[in-house]
């Protein structure tokens, strides 16, 4: 049965749908302050057991050795945030496993935590052996005298969100036969095994890591976790299989966390609107532990800043500070969303200071031949986008509805490029890409390309799960690149066996093809810089207690090649509802002790089915340079949503807002 239909008919095999023999069930204890002393552990597995830190792979993965921070599996010393693993039992039967929690004893001695990753920038290290919380601090682009007639600033802030997946994170790990076998919620199946090879000190070649059918993943998905280490841990220590599945309470503490960074930008331009410079700081909160994109990502949102604009100058430090939340991680858009925040924010404070209309100052400020950005980010030409995308989006029609434009680059993580195996097996082609869905349809992108370039049917081929046994290497699933680069992938891989054929027969068929003896791999490897264009417009809403609304949003992106004009659609209309919960009430937030305040779904601002807006999508397409045609699409809408509504809500109330979500007491 083919996987899209098995979804469909509800009998995908998630993580917790997996049968094994006598497994045993994973509870992890949990700490219940933001800072303390641990001053004694009795009971459970715990650091007293198992001592080690978390390899950090995956987007933006800084490596163990380099992170002066790093997260260790089990709390030894200090606890850093609330949720924290401190120690984890087991038992054969889930409820009681939860149980036993109870049993574990812990002393902690309270200490004082930091919350605001401004304050943490003079508070004292949370961790022994730091100078400060300050995880990496640099400077991009190069300082100059502004002379300039206007001189905005503003502190703008996207505040933190927990990814919220439909499926939690889970895992299952089996010890047998001397090697470790997981399956596991993943956007990598990659990324899982090399983190536990580093971290339990075992041989690449001793872990098979499966993915199982994958119920979102929003960036989260994309790495290595203290949890995943635990159960395989636990299963090489029980000889039994150990099954974890995370509660929805267990993520919002203490899954990575994405957002949360502060920008203090200030903007100079002359009166025609011309903007001649940007400087800033962009804080990034990086939370308990340095790990994953926690360093990284200020210094790519500063690189993004300029986004579509041929603005000549530009002088920004970027910063990532430790505080007592839960680790900071990528939530779909990684830093893209934070820049074009920032970005767009500074110019509509300019147009409203010039009375400027929104797309007027947006052209003037555009390129008209490719440019390099002071940051180093190479665009198109990207007036003649603008324009096209003021028409196709009915600007000036909306406009009297009060709706907001965004305009935005995306920069996707196709780098180093994505790893794929063709092999025939029972007279069908089977093939394996190094990344995979969780949601968003590769299989309709596949069955395209290899009927393209070998004439195969979707009968006549089997899409197999990754599986680290099965396929050489790969990448994964994020950063808008599984069609970019996975796709480029299987198109030259299927040309190279297709000369195979052609070699061993003279000619080309299916038929040769499928009664032959093929398996081909290719890791497809890119290192360049495909940049696309966006914007969205929107109309926001105020209701009658002050209730902020997301009514419509629309959307113009450039796609290169739409190798599935439904799933092109579907990840739009999805993406842009998720960008408007941004806009409206999802965040995390914490009280000054750190203590969770959304501890429910609910509360945690996760948007209804009936408050999403009327999404209208349309594209264009410019096709790429890679062998499939393809850019980057999947964060798009995330990017572009925002920022489109927070401009609508000023034109409806006549205020100015520099934070999301807005809330109704902003309104007052």
């Amino acid at each position: 049965m083919e996987r899209l239909e098995r979804f469909v008919r509800g009998m995908g095999q998630y993580v917790d749908d997996i049968k094994v023999e006598h497994p045993l069930y994973m509870a992890v204890v949990r700490s219940p302050y933001a800072r303390a002393k641990l001053i004694n552990v009795k009971g459970g597995v715990s650091a007293a057991d198992f001592d080690a830190k978390l390899a950090s792979v995956g987007e933006g993965a800084q490596g163990r050795d380099s992170n002066p921070a790093a997260h260790p599996i089990f709390a030894k010393g200090f606890v850093n945030y609330v949720g924290q693993p401190v120690a984890a039992v087991f038992d054969e039967d889930r409820y009681k496993a939860e149980d036993q929690l109870e049993s574990v004893d812990v002393d902690y001695e309270p200490l004082q935590p930091v919350v605001s990753p401004e304050a943490a920038i003079d508070f004292e290290p949370i961790h022994e052996g730091m100078k400060s919380n300050i995880i990496s601090d640099r400077y991009l682009g190069k300082d100059f005298a502004d002379g300039a007639e206007i001189v905005l600033e503003d502190r703008l802030e996207n505040h933190r969100i927990a990814t919220n997946a439909i499926e939690t994170r889970g895992i299952l790990a089996d010890f047998t036969e001397g090697r470790l076998i997981v399956h596991v919620s993943t956007q990598s199946v990659f990324s899982i095994k090399r983190g536990l090879a580093g971290t339990l000190g075992l041989p690449e070649e001793k872990i098979r890591v499966i993915q199982a059918d994958t119920g979102g993943g929003f960036g989260l998905k994309g790495g290595l976790q203290p949890e995943h280490v635990i159960a395989a841990y636990a299963a090489m220590k029980y000889k039994r299989p150990v099954k974890w599945i995370e509660t929805r309470i267990e993520h919002l503490m203490a899954a990575n966390q994405g957002r949360g960074a502060i920008g203090k930008m200030r903007l100079y331009a002359n009166n025609s609107g011309k903007i001649l410079g940007i400087k800033g700081t962009i804080i990034v909160d990086a939370g308990a532990y340095a790990e994953g994109l926690a360093g990284f990502a200020p210094g790519f949102i500063a690189h993004q800043l300029t986004e579509q604009y041929g603005i000549k100058n530009g002088y920004v430090r970027a910063m990532s500070v430790l505080t007592n939340k839960a680790p900071y991680g990528p939530y779909r858009g990684a830093g893209r969303p934070e820049a074009a925040f920032f970005m767009e924010r500074m110019v509509d404070m300019l147009a409203d200071r010039l009375g400027m209309d929104d797309a007027e100052i947006r052209l003037l400020n555009s390129t008209d031949k490719p440019f390099t950005s002071p940051f180093g980010m190479h665009i198109e030409a990207s007036k003649p986008f603008m324009e096209k995308a003021l028409e196709a989006l009915d600007y000036r029609k909306m406009k009297k509805s009060k709706a907001g434009i965004g305009f935005f680059v995306l920069v996707p993580g196709a780098a180093p490029g994505e790893g794929v195996r063709l092999a025939v097996k029972d007279k069908k082609l089977h093939v394996w890409l190094g990344s995979n869905q969780h949601g968003q349809g590769h299989d309709f992108f596949i069955k395209k390309l290899v009927k393209e370039e070998l004439g195969i049917g979707e009968n006549e081929m089997v899409i197999e799960v990754p599986d680290t046994d099965n396929i050489r290497s790969g990448i994964g699933t994020w950063g808008s690149r599984s069609a970019m680069v996975g796709g480029s992938a299987l198109v030259d891989a299927a040309r190279h066996i297709k000369d195979e054929v052609k070699r061993k027969n003279g000619k080309y068929s299916k038929a040769l093809l499928l009664h032959g003896n093929y398996d081909y791999f290719e890791f497809y490897k890119f290192d360049g810089e495909i940049n696309s264009f966006g914007a969205n417009l929107a109309v926001a809403g105020i209701g009658p207690v002050n209730e902020v609304r997301a009514l419509e949003v629309r959307a113009f992106y450039d796609v290169g090649r739409a190798l599935s004009k439904e799933m092109v659609k579907a990840q739009i209309e999805g993406g842009m509802i998720q960008g408007a919960g941004q806009f409206i009430g999802e965040g995390v937030i914490y009280d000054e002790n750190g203590q969770l305040l959304t501890a429910s779904i609910s509360n945690a601002g996760v948007m209804r089915a009936t408050k999403a807006p009327k999404c209208v999508v349309k594209i264009i397409e410019n096709p790429s340079d890679l062998p499939d045609k393809a850019k980057g699409l999947g964060e798009a809408p995330t990017i572009g949503t925002p920022i489109a509504l927070i401009r609508s809500l000023e034109h409806i109330s006549g205020k100015r807002f520099s934070t999301t979500p807005v809330r109704p007491e902003d309104l007052i």
